[in-house]
């Protein structure tokens, strides 16, 4: 103080250091309980994505690489108890071949791009009965009724004959 000339003279390092954390133009920094509720948020968005990916395309199926899904099968050793009944294997072939119908119904649905193919030829043919310039067909009971009329009508001649001619 009664000497300015002589300067200052410091030897401690964290005399000249620069605060980089609380100066003002610093980027903020966010707490703990900041920074888990946003991994917190990412882990849900990412799962909510997964989740939606599933269901926008269900060709994609599933697939797991987890050791328990190769485990040991204790149904079909020799020594293992019966299995369902027949009936019961025939209502689940029902309900698999169901499902699988759709399945491909519903991609069917969600895909309209794909569009239809078609290579039966009954699919491609002409409606020769039901069309407006079809002859119209009689079923039997109307066949019958006419059957009989014309025979009435038969008799009623060879009566209406007989009688204008009796030299016959």
């Amino acid at each position: 103080y009664m000497h300015p000339e002589v300067g200052v003279t410091a030897t401690d390092g964290a005399a000249f250091g620069r605060n980089y954390f609380s100066r003002p133009s610093a980027p903020e920094v966010e707490d703990v309980e900041e920074a888990e509720e946003r991994a917190l948020v990412l882990a849900e968005a990412a799962a909510l994505k997964k989740s939606a990916v599933d269901y926008m395309h269900p060709e994609v199926g599933i697939t797991t690489t987890d050791g328990a899904c190769f485990g040991r099968n204790y149904f079909g050793r020799a020594s293992a108890a019966e299995m369902e009944d027949d009936e019961f294997a025939d209502e689940r072939a029902e309900v698999l071949e169901e499902a699988a119908a759709l399945k491909k119904l519903a991609m069917d649905y969600m895909h309209p791009e794909v569009g239809v193919t078609a290579t039966d030829g009954a699919a491609f043919g002409r409606n020769y009965f039901s069309r407006p310039s079809a002859p119209e067909v009689e079923d039997v009971e109307e066949a019958e009724e006419r059957a009989l009329v014309l025979a009435e009508a038969a008799a009623l001649k060879k009566s209406a004959v007989d009688y204008m001619h009796p030299e016959v």
